[in-house]
């Protein structure tokens, strides 16, 4: 019956106070949206990274006839040049940092770039006009500096590339909409909690003659406290239950039905169960605030 009583109480203030009611539903909802995309734009950019990070190599360049850097003063690398590279590679200091190791003649970088131009190019390029190459690929992504340092201004070797580094602009975009959406978020979430503090001192108001019997008969705070603080509570679960529903979706028919068949370099996407395990946190901020809101706001009208 207690139990009832205080349900009762709740769903009451709830019908009371509908259009602030709706008002709090909507800015959880719009709120924890953007927590949900923030989440799961992180949880990209880490999928990403892994993925090109274990296949990203960084690429030594040999000089060929047309490179115009100091290194490569004397033309074409020689084949001693092109040995003294591949001895360092297999040295004691950086052969344990490597896991994969490739090396391309000048031939076979010409052979792979007639295939990727087309066969009109056979007879404008020349082998000597692409140079060999080394692809290294590192057990560990992070010490790409240590090839850089190891073979940076070597004779006969033009450049030193590394992979990732053409991804970081699209890293570095993702983080700053990542930012943005948790700025949006953090607003928005602070909109939130007010309109829950003003909703429930509004409705502890109107039912300020109510309050003031069930003090005189002895009812406690908490039984008080309780409705108005379930009030909030109520609201601000159906914006997280809305929020979860609108980031699935997202997922579902953004991610997976869109943008995975238009952007094919990226291999791994967001799924089911990446917003699986956002949803629960969304629900739990939307909860926690508005039981914290909620029960900060009544606590301060029934002090008053």
């Amino acid at each position: 019956m207690r139990a009832g009583l205080v349900f009762g109480e709740a769903l009451s203030g709830l019908r009371r106070n509908a259009s602030m009611v709706i008002s709090v539903v909507l800015v959880t909802f719009v709120s924890l949206t953007f927590v949900g995309a923030a989440m799961l734009m992180q949880l990209q950019i880490g999928t990403m990274q892994s993925f090109w990070a274990d296949r990203a190599q960084v690429q030594i360049y040999m000089c060929s006839s047309l490179s115009q850097v100091d290194t490569c003063a004397n033309g074409v690398a020689t084949q001693e040049q092109i040995d003294a590279v591949q001895a360092k590679l297999d040295s004691d200091s950086l052969a344990p940092l490597i896991s994969d190791l490739q090396f391309d003649s000048a031939e076979q970088a010409y052979q792979d770039a007639l295939e990727l131009l087309g066969d009109e190019y056979d007879g404008i390029l020349t082998a000597d006009q692409i140079g060999a190459q080394f692809r290294v690929t590192l057990a560990d992504p992070t010490k790409s500096a240590v090839i850089s340092e190891a073979f940076g201004g070597s004779d006969g070797v033009e450049e030193v590339k590394n992979q990732l580094q053409y991804l970081e602009p699209l890293f570095s975009a993702l983080t700053v909409a990542t930012y943005v959406a948790v700025g949006i978020a953090g607003l928005m979430l602070i909109a939130a909690v007010l309109l829950i503090s003003t909703t429930i001192r509004l409705s502890a108001y109107a039912r300020r003659r109510e309050l003031g019997i069930m003090r005189l008969v002895g009812a406690s705070n908490r039984f008080i406290q309780t409705p108005f603080i379930l009030e909030g509570v109520f609201a601000a679960l159906i914006g997280s239950v809305l929020a979860s529903i609108a980031v699935v979706a997202g997922v579902q028919f953004g991610v997976q039905d869109y943008l995975r068949s238009r952007i094919t370099f990226v291999a791994t996407w967001v799924d089911t169960a990446d917003v699986l395990v956002v949803i629960p946190v969304l629900i739990g901020i939307g909860i926690v605030l508005a039981a914290f809101s909620a029960g900060f706001a009544i606590r301060r009208w029934l002090r008053a």
